[in-house]
């Protein structure tokens, strides 16, 4: 779905590089769920895969591919952490810490008799003291990382969004993805609570599109007047593309300037008496 067609290859390689490549790409990517460009405002290609990117798509130089929701390169696992390893991933690390707090927990008796001449004097005194200290040393950095990579979830973001935020169409925002704390651990872990804890994959979406609190994507919300939410039941939040003109702005918090806005709306015709309005046209 997100590849160049033959034609578009071609006619991405014939123009020139600048607006003229760029209007092969936003007429190839025109129906594709793509919120987010680059720094310049550009849509994001991948030049080696040749393929329009997803959104949170980032291409890994060690893996020479593409990757969904791409996290980070883990050397440890030899492999990318991403949308369709992630639970895994954090799965791994969860296992890990508890093995490694077992560990040191049910040898922490035995450490304390080989500092107090406790244990006889045998060669199970070094590996009773080196089992102690990597198990607390790997409970220590597994802690951390596991303690970083929950915020992660509970913010809905990756390693790379926390360094490089997303850019939309319109501006930058760091939260653009995050849906609530619920809706962004549903979105790693699933609805299923009882699959949150098995390696099992249950995360939601298909990795190439995902909801934010930019971009409305309730067809009952986007109905309402004035393309707004019209209630505060639902946790995402739509933002105008652009921002509010200051006349706007000013109308929305003067409300004698709405009366005097709708009395000349009802004598001449002209200018209009709902800013949300004028905001949706503009988006």
């Amino acid at each position: 779905q997100f590849h160049l067609s033959y034609s578009d290859k071609e006619s991405l390689e014939r123009e020139p590089r600048g607006e003229s490549q760029q209007e092969v790409l936003r007429r190839a990517a025109k129906d594709l769920p793509i919120y987010t460009r680059t720094m310049s405002g550009a849509i994001r290609y991948c030049d080696r895969c040749q393929l329009v990117k997803p959104d949170r798509c980032h291409h890994c130089s060690v893996c020479d591919k593409c990757i969904l929701k791409m996290d980070h390169h883990c050397p440890w696992v030899n492999n990318c952490v991403g949308f369709s390893n992630y639970k895994f991933f954090l799965l791994f690390l969860a296992y890990s810490l508890l093995y490694c707090i077992f560990i040191a927990a049910t040898d922490l008796q035995y450490f304390i008799k080989f500092w107090t001449n406790g244990l006889p004097d045998t060669q199970a005194k070094f590996h009773i003291m080196f089992l102690f200290f990597a198990a607390a040393m790997f409970s220590v950095s597994l802690s951390s990382l596991f303690g970083y990579h929950c915020w992660l979830v509970s913010k809905n973001k990756s390693t790379l969004e926390v360094f490089r935020a997303p850019i939309f169409r319109h501006r930058t925002d760091k939260n653009g993805f995050s849906l609530g704390f619920s809706k962004n651990l549903r979105q790693v872990f699933g609805d299923e609570k009882k699959y949150w804890l098995l390696p099992v994959f249950s995360s939601l979406g298909d990795g190439c599109s995902f909801p934010t609190c930019l971009v409305n994507q309730d067809p009952e919300q986007a109905s309402t007047p004035g393309g707004l939410n019209s209630t505060s039941k639902s946790e995402n939040h739509l933002f105008p593309a652009k921002p509010l003109r200051d006349s706007q702005s000013h109308l929305l918090t003067d409300p004698q300037s709405w009366s005097d806005m709708s009395a000349k709306a009802e004598k001449g015709k002209v200018g209009m008496s709902n800013p949300a309005l004028t905001m949706e046209n503009e988006t």
